[in-house]
């Protein structure tokens, strides 16, 4: 049950976010999330859906999901393959040293807002993986 504390997380890093960038209100938010990150997409939606309620700033708020393919590259080949279909084992030279390059991330991609000008604003905010 991460999926609550990432969104908590988010709702943190968005809210930290309005002061800085005179936001008043979110409109939108992207989110990219990892192939083989662990998270639920649905359950994180129903997370999601749940706790904007209790943030006056992102009450209207849609969250956006965009899924970031797995990469796993070979040590030995130096090849790249999909991570979600080969698992571990290269599929080239048959390696063990391998390991996985992209689809474990969880990054705010963009951001619509409405800005105390009552403009339209798009932010673009790149963060850790959760």
């Amino acid at each position: 049950m991460h999926e609550m504390g990432i969104v908590t997380h988010l709702a943190k890093t968005l809210d930290e976010m309005a002061p800085q960038q005179h936001i008043t209100k979110y409109g939108s938010v992207t989110l990219q999330v990892g192939e083989v990150s662990g998270i639920m997409t649905d359950y994180f939606i129903d997370c999601w859906d749940y706790f904007k309620r209790k943030h006056p700033l992102l009450k209207d708020c849609t969250l956006k999901l965009e899924t970031i393919p797995a990469v796993t590259m070979c040590g030995d080949c130096g090849k790249t393959y999909e991570t979600v279909k080969y698992a571990k084992i290269c599929p080239y030279c048959h390696s063990e040293n391998t390991w996985l390059v992209t689809g474990n991330e969880c990054i705010i991609k963009q951001v619509e807002a409405e800005t105390d000008d009552e403009s339209k604003e798009d932010t673009s905010v790149e963060t850790e993986a959760l």
